[in-house]
């Protein structure tokens, strides 16, 4: 089964249990690292929730997907199923993750230089016109064409 069709399988298969849980699925990877394959299933509170996921949480979806798949049997080859939060420093994937962040400092790397930098480091504005909006250190606005953005990930501070 091709990766596509096995993340939508499983957003599919989770749907209505995240949904019941007060869970949201936040993104699916199928990877090989070396001779094995991985099936990662990263799982989020529902947007309105303070609550972080934690490792019941985590064993509650995996156990229920575990069941799942085994009934179904979509894929072909051997794989680990892994469950868990995105984490604190969790990459921003979708639009609705930029809208759902404003306000908090992101890091972000470029596939290629913009205004002579790589990598930025800023409050998240959120999107506009194509453009990744941040304000950097000294306040100043930063656009950024979405196409040179390699990765956003949420900044942790301490």
């Amino acid at each position: 089964m091709a990766k596509n069709k096995i993340k939508e399988l499983i957003t599919e298969e989770l749907s209505e249990f995240l949904k019941t849980n007060g869970y949201e699925l936040y993104n699916v990877e199928f990877v090989k690292e070396g001779k094995d394959w991985f099936l990662r299933v990263y799982i989020d509170r529902a947007e309105n929730s303070d609550e972080g996921i934690g490792t019941d949480d985590c064993e509650k979806v995996s156990r229920y997907l575990s069941e799942k798949l085994d009934s179904l049997d979509p894929i072909e080859q051997n794989y680990y199923l892994e469950v868990s939060s995105p984490g604190m420093d969790r990459a921003l994937i979708k639009d609705s993750d930029y809208v759902r962040y404003a306000g908090r400092f992101v890091d972000i790397t470029l596939y290629q230089g913009f205004n002579g930098k790589k990598t930025f480091f800023g409050k998240l504005e959120g999107l506009q016109d194509g453009n990744l909006v941040i304000l950097d250190e000294k306040e100043a606005r930063i656009e950024i064409p979405m196409e040179k953005v390699a990765k956003t990930k949420l900044a942790v501070l301490f």
